[in-house]
């Protein structure tokens, strides 16, 4: 039990180079937000940038010299090496927000986290203030985080073998496009890149600016969120913009196979899948029950189709975990809370596809639990000795052992704890519990919805938590809980 809890150096060693490869590489990512800073004549944000590229740079250039490469990766140190890369990109993300001298160190860091594992919520307290480079710069982070830091270094790294599968692993990544794990890597690259300058055409084509096209296919095929004006895609009270949105995040939130596969010119399989069938069911009832809810209540008046378009730009927001909004606090509270609340804060725990830049617990993983309960009921129903098929239709025909029935009951059930836990921290300070379950949904599932409890004056405790849990939904908790089992064995022994 003890060697699963140990690193040893020469992992250690291993994990520390690859660390300073993505700070190198992050470095470079720094220095692209300088062209619009040069572009719209932001010259105040040159020092910080290039300080926080330089920093970036050293300490990844430290990194690569002192520690070399000494053995493949094993799967426990990927993990690790994953679940650390995060804090070290987020400290170091922070760093043009700080420098700039516009958000303290803390909410600096909220900002980044939020960014990179895509989630959406937001320190600053006016968003239609904010310049165009720090604007860049934030859903920059969210376009890098939507595709996956490691994975960009994945597609980067000239080695092949071991340390890209089990990096792969790591990521969150189980499916291959193709066999070899490289070749995935860049087809997948190439699909982003693809669907990145579509989105752009798109926003632009249905009225949106040149940059807010920019920015806005960066937080939305990302499925991160983050918004350019405080009343976030309400701004610009277009159905073509909001109906482009809805395109995009529900191409950001299905799985990479399933659009590789499709693109390829098999288009059926999209219908024949099973995590297409979970979501479009999802969307299709959550959407009708809230419609009525809103007709009912005159939320939006007598008109149906109104009331239609508010309720369903919600819900693919929701259950995309991308989190732009038209409904904001206090109206979405006066007006949306009960069945509306209610019902988006299960699909954002429920969340988006596998292999995709979404959050949550995942298309997949329902559609296996639904399935599951359907064996287990037909298993009392049939003979003893009658032998069931569990297959599954996920881009191909999947066989469904127990073992993977129990590892998704095992992984809802960690994720329900940490939410439950994370809700009892916030009830601390703010008591209203429907408005909690909501935002520590929004925070665990990486979405960004918000009912107005963060703001950059909740107290330091509640910034904390929601750090945790945008970093712990962003890597399916399982490598937070290795490192943290790591941790913990480390102190005993001593």
């Amino acid at each position: 039990m003890q060697l699963i809890h140990r690193l040893s150096r020469r992992e250690l060693k291993t994990i520390l180079h690859h660390t300073g490869n993505t700070c190198l590489l992050l470095a470079a990512a720094m220095l692209i937000p300088l062209i619009v800073a040069l572009i719209y004549n932001e010259n105040q944000y040159f020092i910080p940038f290039l300080l926080s590229a330089g920093i970036s740079a050293v300490f990844g250039m430290i990194l690569v010299k002192l520690f070399k490469v000494e053995m493949k990766m094993s799967l426990k140190s990927a993990m690790i090496f994953s679940t650390i890369i995060w804090l070290i990109a987020c400290a170091l993300g922070a760093l043009p927000y700080y420098l700039s001298g516009e958000l303290s160190y803390l909410n600096s860091y909220f900002e980044a986290m939020s960014g990179f594992t895509t989630t959406g919520f937001s320190m600053y307290s006016n968003l239609d203030a904010v310049s165009y480079t720090i604007e860049f710069w934030r859903a920059f982070t969210q376009w890098i985080g939507g595709l996956g830091i490691i994975f960009l270094l994945l597609a980067l790294l000239r080695s092949t073998g071991a340390d890209v599968l089990r990096l792969y692993l790591a990521e969150g990544r189980e499916e291959r496009l193709v066999p070899s794990i490289k070749h995935s890597t860049r087809i997948i690259v190439y699909i982003y890149l693809s669907f990145t300058l579509i989105a752009v055409a798109l926003y632009y084509i249905a009225g949106m600016p040149l940059f807010d096209s920019v920015f806005h296919a960066f937080t939305t095929l990302s499925t991160g969120g983050f918004g350019m004006h405080n009343t976030s895609l309400l701004y610009y009270n277009s159905v073509w913009i909001e109906i482009a949105a809805m395109i995009i995040m529900m191409i950001g939130a299905t799985n990479y196979a399933l659009h590789y596969t499709v693109l390829k010119g098999n288009w059926k399989e999209y219908f024949k899948d099973i995590e297409t069938k979970v979501a479009y069911t999802l969307i299709i009832i959550t959407t009708i029950l809230v419609t009525f809810m809103l007709y009912n209540n005159q939320v939006y008046g007598n008109d149906l189709l109104l009331n239609l378009r508010y309720s369903l730009f919600q819900m693919v927001s929701a259950i995309t975990t991308t989190g732009l909004q038209t409904a904001f606090y206090p109206n979405i509270l006066s007006k949306w809370i009960g069945l509306g609340t209610f019902l988006m804060t299960i699909i954002m725990i429920i969340g988006a596809g596998s292999l995709s830049t979404g959050g949550g617990i995942k298309w997949l993983r329902l559609g296996i639990l639904l399935k599951g309960i359907s064996w287990q009921v037909k298993s009392f129903i049939l003979p003893g000795k009658a032998v069931m098929a569990k297959k599954i239709h996920h881009v191909t025909d999947l066989q469904i052992t127990d073992d993977v029935i129990r590892l998704t009951g095992a992984f809802l059930s960690t994720y329900l704890l940490v939410y439950i836990v994370s809700v009892i921290i916030v009830l601390i300070y703010y008591p209203d519990i429907s408005r909690v379950i909501f935002e520590v949904a929004s925070a665990l599932s990486n979405v960004g919805l918000s009912s107005g409890i963060m703001t950059h004056n909740s107290p330091a405790l509640v910034k904390i938590v929601f750090i945790i849990d945008f970093w712990m939904g962003r890597l399916e908790i399982w490598p937070v809980l290795l490192l943290i089992a790591i941790t913990i064995n480390n102190v005993v022994r001593r």
